[in-house]
């Protein structure tokens, strides 16, 4: 396929579907921009950090793309592996999230004490000529954070490159945390069948979501100055959490609470029908709120052909990992999966983020 439409594709696919489930997913590493501090006005002021993020980001969906196109499904990882990045990224978030909190206290504006103001320093009992710089952003009658306190001064240059190259290796590792819009397009890379097709691929998908990542970025830099530092952290530690979830569910590491009726084969969702081939045949639906039916019956010791259907579907359940593989679904349509002959038991899929999960319950034939 041409690779300009490849990276239209990858554009929309970012745009219309990946800002949510990307941001959700991958938007807890946003929190590594922010000062120790709090302060915004350090070597990491502004746009540039949040730049570089962006800017890592987008070369290591370009080169993950390339090697897909390049060398196929041997580079694609699988659902069990995928889910095990996503516990760790997802755990990483978390340690960066409660740093965050800590420090936030910890570096705080102490009380200045009393006694007369150093000699230069402002009347108000501040050892800082120019007063002090909160991490609220106000001029306060306290001593200044810990780092000013130490007399390093105003951060220069020096300062400035280990912020950026820490931004940018945030952004690298977006790709351990892939969204099921990101497996999509993984799977597109792979068919693309050539490197600058499968670069081209997430390349758009990762600008299509830049804008959104842009946002995110800027309001929680904006917020760890202000008064609602606490809540940039506690939504951070939120979305680590749920990322550690997802990771979890994704690799039915979480014990799964079926609905009643999944012990009663008299009030299963679905049951599967045999055509004259002898091949089990089930029909079901992806949903955006998950997989209907739920839960279906075949026979043990046949093949199943499962028809996944969907409409208008733009959704995580989209992609699904079912029988250790991943199956991306058209937005309208359908999608056939086969399945080998399975022992008596039951089989667990999960939407590709792991939110969503499915079974297929196995029955002995009488």
């Amino acid at each position: 396929m041409n690779p300009a439409a490849l990276f239209a594709g990858g554009l929309v696919a970012g745009l219309a579907a990946g800002t949510a489930s990307c941001a959700a997913v991958q938007g807890g590493l946003l929190i590594g921009l922010v000062s120790p501090t709090g302060n915004r006005h350090g070597p990491s002021r502004g746009l540039p950090p949040v730049a570089a993020f962006l800017t890592g980001r987008l070369a290591a969906h370009t080169a993950l793309g390339a090697l897909l196109g390049l060398a196929g499904a041997v580079v694609q990882v699988g659902p069990r592996t995928r889910a095990a990045l996503l516990v760790a990224a997802g755990t990483a978030v978390v340690v960066l999230a409660v740093r965050m909190l800590r420090r936030r206290r910890e570096a705080g504006c102490a009380p200045a004490g009393k006694g007369p103001a150093p000699a230069g320093g402002d009347p108000r009992g501040c050892p800082c000529p120019d007063g002090c710089q909160c991490p609220d952003g106000g001029r306060e009658d306290h001593a200044p954070v810990r780092g000013a306190a130490r007399g390093t001064g105003p951060p220069g240059n020096g300062a400035r490159w280990p912020v950026l190259a820490r931004a940018a290796a945030l952004g690298t590792a977006t790709i351990f945390m892939p969204c099921g819009v990101t497996v999509g397009m993984e799977v597109v890379a792979v068919s693309s069948g050539s490197a600058s097709g499968g670069a081209a691929a997430l390349a758009g998908l990762a600008l299509g979501t830049a804008p959104a990542f842009a946002a995110l970025g800027l309001l929680l830099r904006t917020l760890a100055s202000t008064r609602l530092a606490a809540l940039a952290g506690i939504a951070a530690l939120a979305a680590g959490l749920f990322t550690v979830g997802s990771g979890l569910r994704l690799g039915g590491w979480l014990p799964d609470f079926s609905p009643p009726q999944f012990g009663s084969p008299a009030a299963a969702a679905g049951r599967a029908h045999t055509g004259t081939d002898g091949v089990q045949r089930l029909t079901i639906w992806a949903t955006a709120e998950g997989f209907r039916p739920g839960i279906v019956v075949a026979a043990a010791g046949r093949p199943v052909e499962i028809a996944f259907r969907t409409d208008g579907n733009r959704g995580c359940t989209r992609t699904l990992a079912i029988d250790d593989r991943d199956v991306v679904l058209p937005v309208t349509g359908e999608r056939v999966v086969r399945l080998a002959a399975h022992p008596e038991g039951r089989l667990r899929y999960a939407c590709g983020m792991g939110m969503y999960v499915g079974f297929v319950r196995f029955e002995r034939v009488p």
